[in-house]
């Protein structure tokens, strides 16, 4: 749970005659987030993962996602996060921090958390948990789906350890260039503009072949 309290610099902030964009976003996504539910998908992997680990304390669950959604939201590396939550009153403010008490999780850190992620497919769970309070709350039109691929170029170069490209990416041609990589095929409610559903291939996959998986995952 992210601390209410507020702290003097709270106090001093909240005399601004004017809230950033930046302030106004995270204040939507912080009322609008299930944060216990989407907590709870994460918990059974990231405290089995911590299970007969030494060292510094596990950093809470809620910090650390709300740290990850920031470094998502914003195209942040690990270590640009870290630097923008010093550097940010908003992004601070959203993570609940007190710098009085606590610092900011380092990079390593969400590396770690990021990784436990993918390892568990929990990016898919949180997802769908997040489209069915969209859904109960009738914040989706039901007006049909948008579906679009975007191109995620990788190096195609063979010179690392292994000698060879990555198995999971392909080549493919758009207009008259070619590219190597993968393919993010994304659908949208068409009354709303949310995302309800993500998919990702190699470059290679035809759009209308993801078309029909996108489109389902309502």
């Amino acid at each position: 749970m992210v601390s209410e309290q507020p702290s003097f610099t709270d106090v001093e902030y909240g005399n601004r005659r004017r809230v950033s964009r930046r302030e106004q976003f995270l204040e939507t996504m912080n009322a609008t987030i299930p944060w216990a539910r989407l907590v709870a998908l994460i918990e059974p992997f990231y405290y089995a993962d911590r299970a007969g680990k030494r060292g510094r304390k596990a950093k809470p669950v809620e910090t650390m996602l709300r740290m990850y959604l920031l470094q998502v939201w914003f195209s942040l590396s690990d270590e640009g996060v870290e630097d923008a939550v010093y550097d940010s009153y908003a992004m601070r403010r959203f993570l609940g921090l007190d710098f009085a008490v606590e610092q900011v999780p380092d990079a390593t850190t969400l590396l770690h958390f990021r990784h436990l992620l993918e390892e568990h497919h929990v990016g898919e769970k949180l997802l769908a948990a997040q489209n069915e309070v969209f859904d109960a709350n009738g914040w989706i039109m039901r007006g049909g789906s948008i579906i679009d691929a975007t191109i995620i170029a990788a190096p195609s170069s063979t010179k690392n350890a292994t000698g060879t490209r990555d198995p999971e990416m392909h080549q493919t041609k758009k207009g008259n260039q070619w590219y190597f990589g993968m393919k993010a095929h994304i659908g949208v409610d068409a009354g709303t503009g949310y995302i309800h559903a993500v998919t990702a291939t190699a470059a290679n996959v035809h759009d209308l072949d993801e078309a029909v998986q996108a489109g389902a995952r309502r």
